[in-house]
């Protein structure tokens, strides 16, 4: 099975040129861990993850709590650092060569990949520019349907 059968064309994608709020609110909407970022020529430019974005806001909790703060006030701190970075630009954030798949690799490629690198999903990517995603869901729906294949033949 080639990745473009397993493939999903429903993915988070936001502008190279987006601010850090800009990310945020498509996170929080698209309710989606990894962002695929895109230039202003429509060519992929890379994945911005929803870690990376609050990494950059997250303050130091320890020294927080050990001035004596509690962590009502490291999650003050936190949403004070979100607003101070939200009009900031992604730029820095973006992995700019991730990792990724082409649509007529083999499906087994993809899921080495996910598995042996701990990531969720992978950008499938042909000649520059971004067709889709495949995720561990992606693999997971397809072996499903292909054990569904086999159940039928059987009887």
């Amino acid at each position: 099975m080639q990745v473009q059968e397993a493939m999903s064309n429903r993915f988070a994608r936001i502008r190279a040129g987006s601010t850090m709020f800009q990310a945020a609110e498509t996170v929080a909407l698209a309710g989606s861990s990894d962002l695929m970022v895109i230039g202003e020529d429509g060519g992929f430019v890379g994945v911005l993850s929803e870690g990376d974005i609050l990494r950059a806001a997250l303050p130091d909790v320890e020294e927080i709590l050990e001035a004596g703060g509690s962590l009502d006030v490291a999650f003050g701190r936190f949403v004070e650092k979100a607003h101070d970075l939200s009009a900031l630009p992604i730029a820095p954030l973006i992995i700019r060569n991730p990792i990724t798949v082409a649509p007529d690799d083999h499906v087994t490629r993809a899921v080495v990949v996910l598995v042996e690198r701990g990531i969720r999903l992978l950008p499938v990517v042909s000649d520059g520019r971004l067709l889709g995603v495949i995720s561990r869901a992606d693999v997971c729906n397809a072996v499903v349907g292909q054990l569904a294949g086999l159940a039928v033949g059987v009887g």
